[in-house]
């Protein structure tokens, strides 16, 4: 049972929390939630140890927790499975989570006693779910982590409720993640009927003896059902619109939640049923084309945000549209080393933001900064790393797994993708240096105004900042900081790829996870807790001659050098612009007036969902359902039955006088009628 103790800890830590946190102190409720993600990362690592030591052709380890569903021959069981995937997946969530929870009990601290224990039970709700997602060996046990996180990011998005604009943003990714889990339902119930079966790798077995559907048929609309809820979750055109808005919640959450976790499920779910997907052609062509896309779409946005938490929005959308290209392109092992590197540090970059709008005392405008390389060195040099890691600077983690994802695009023949990816490479190092030398380098632009008479402030959601005194990220902040900067600078050397003398480690550990098992477990080989199973088969790479690897490999070089170039290049015109003379991109701005205005609108692609959706859903039901249907209709015919029994109840209350006089008339009166109809005969 050791494996259901890596989303139990957490839970345990959510039911303490919600139930007595109120009771706690601060430093108890953090040390809760702390030390049970840690007591999980603890565990996860001694499952992968575990896992690590078992033969690569039975590298997976199965825990049946009970029998969920039973109806006629179906039966879905209540089971986990760790395997080379998942166990990437729990290191970064335990880990990374882990680190997380430390930053937020200093960043969090000035929240009141009830409102601290709130947030870490929701961030370790959250944790649980996730964990189970990840974990789940079947898809309806993946959709308990796939709504439980959902769940919790709708919590966490809108922890500061009496603030509107964080109840809305709230509502919204709730509610817009319920349109893409529509489609993944479906895409489930689809597979259920093609397989009979809802087991990852029961599915993963049949799939693989199917040829590629050549017309798009039954398993390209389910995978394309499925692809739906990835758009949802992870935030792809035209899905995309909640995570911008996220930036409502605390800073940490958008560091877990929104870069190091939930919004890399639908990428995971993709590389889960890898095998499922190599069968439907025309849907990973659509899932590289979106990819594609959002990636570009959305770097340009990030060219000119002004807020320093949606500058990394942007590009949190921008990077998950990268791992759907390499998910498209069939680059799987790539696409799952992007996600792996992208938590690493775009988490630091997230709480990197997070330290300095902790310093401002709330302020989250760049144009309201500059100056604070040298009053905030930690924040400065982890950020910078952070920074050059995303813009794809070699030797850093973000370059390996960015090369690896465009190199297999190349290789691919998909020329055109390469070059959007190319653009949005150029596109990333720019707007990451430009949020750099706006917010460290320069004077400093902050008002003196943000600081009151003490010295001291408060941000926009209450946390404590400290205002004419800057100070650097306290302690487990700036742990947390150093830590995940340690990762991105480390993390991508475990894909070092053959072109550079590596042997691309990862994509050899997850080779079992990303290809057709030969032998499904059956049920009685589940029901043993914590034994390996058959896993995936061994995979055999051809290999061309000498001359053909000498070749790959000079390529792969030649674009090594090139998306070298690029990020050197991006970093290059941002320092032109916002460093050198500022006055250049001012005038650019002005030249560019238009282009700039639709792009710090965001396309106005919220306005047009307002316009096209919202307000027709608004106008419907307030016009037609509730004053027509409702009030006049419903209303109408519930209250005229009253009305009517009312009416007549008043007729019969006449004849109740209580006059006996009156009683002793209609008795005379009624005697007469019988007398008089009995005469008349």
């Amino acid at each position: 049972m050791m494996m259901l103790l890596i989303p139990l800890f957490p839970f345990l830590g959510f039911l303490i929390n919600a139930c007595i946190g109120k009771r706690l102190s601060k430093s108890a409720s953090g040390l809760v939630a702390v030390a049970v993600m840690v007591a999980s990362f603890a565990v996860a690592v001694t499952s992968v140890i575990q896992l690590a030591g078992l033969p690569e052709e039975s590298r997976a380890i199965v825990n049946r927790i009970f029998t969920w569903i039973t109806a006629g021959s179906f039966t879905a069981d209540f089971t986990l499975r760790l395997d080379p995937l998942s166990a990437l997946m729990i290191l970064v969530i335990t880990g990374i989570g882990s680190l997380i929870h430390i930053y937020s009990t200093s960043y969090m601290h000035d929240e009141p006693d009830s409102e601290y224990a709130r947030y870490f039970s929701y961030l370790n709700l959250f944790a649980s779910f996730m964990l189970i997602l990840v974990l789940g060996s079947n898809f309806l046990v993946m959709f308990v982590g796939w709504e439980g996180v959902g769940l919790c990011s709708y919590l966490l998005i809108g922890f500061y409720y009496t603030k509107k604009s964080a109840a809305d943003a709230g509502k919204k990714a709730f509610i817009v993640n319920r349109i893409g889990d529509f489609g993944f339902v479906l895409g489930v119930l689809m597979l259920f009927v093609k397989f009979g079966s809802v087991d990852f790798q029961e599915i993963a077995h049949q799939a693989s003896m199917l040829s590629p559907e050549l017309v798009f048929g039954t398993v390209s609309m389910a995978t394309l059902l499925l692809f739906v809820g990835a758009t949802g979750k992870s935030a792809q055109l035209p899905l995309y619109i909640w995570l911008p808005d996220a930036m409502e919640g605390p800073t940490p959450v958008s560091a877990l939640i929104h870069a190091a976790t939930m919004v890399t499920a639908g990428v995971y779910m993709i590389g889960r049923n890898a095998v499922l997907f190599s069968v439907a052609p025309d849907t990973l062509m659509v899932v590289a084309v979106v990819g594609a896309a959002t990636a570009f779409f959305a770097g340009t946005i990030g060219l000119v945000q002004n807020d320093i938490k949606r500058v990394l929005a942007y590009s949190t959308v921008s990077q998950l549209g990268y791992m759907f290209l390499a998910m498209g392109v069939g680059a799987y092992t790539a696409g799952i080393f992007h996600l792996y590197t992208h938590a690493f540090f775009k988490a630091l970059l997230f709480l990197g933001s997070g330290a300095v709008i902790h310093a401002l005392s709330g302020e989250q405008d760049i144009r309201k900064m500059g100056g604070l390389k040298d009053k905030l060195p930690i924040t400065y040099w982890t950020f910078l790393i952070g920074s050059l890691a995303i813009a794809g600077v070699p030797g850093l983690a973000g370059f390996f797994s960015k090369d690896e994802i465009l190199f297999k695009t190349y290789a691919g023949g998909h020329t055109l993708l390469w070059i959007v990816g190319m653009l949005t490479s150029l596109m990333t190092a720019t707007y990451m240096f430009r949020l750099v030398f706006l917010t460290f380098w320069g004077e400093s632009r902050t008002p003196a105004a943000a600081h009151d008479a003490h010295g001291h402030g408060h941000d926009a959601h209450g946390h404590g900042g400290h205002g004419s005194h800057l100070h650097d990220a306290p302690k487990p902040m700036a742990f947390a900081l150093i830590a995940l900067t340690v990762g991105s600078v480390l993390a991508g050397y475990i894909g070092l790829p053959h072109a550079l003398g590596g042997s691309n480690r990862l994509e050899k550990w997850l080779e079992p996870s990303l290809t057709a098992p030969h032998v499904v477990a059956s049920a009685a080989e589940a029901t043993r807790s914590m034994e390996p199973t058959e896993a995936a088969a061994p995979v055999v790479t051809e290999h061309g001659g000498a001359g053909e690897q000498a070749e790959s490999t000079s390529v792969e070089l030649g674009l090594m050098g090139l998306s070298s170039v690029v990020a050197l290049s991006g970093i290059g015109i941002a320092w032109f612009f916002f460093v050198a003379d500022p006055r250049r991109a001012e005038s650019v701005a002005q030249s560019f007036s238009g282009l700039r205005t639709v792009l710090l609108n965001k396309y106005y692609v919220d306005e047009a969902y307002d316009a096209a959706i919202v307000q027709p859903l608004k106008i419907m039901s307030e016009r037609v359902l509730w004053k027509v249907v409702d009030a006049n209709g419903i209303d109408g015919a519930v209250n005229g039955a009253a009305e009517s029994v009312g009416g007549l109840g008043e007729l019969l209350r006449r004849l109740q006088t209580g006059s006996v006089r009156a009683y002793a008339a209609s008795l005379l009166l009624g005697a007469v009628l019988v007398l008089g109809y009995y005469l008349s005969r």
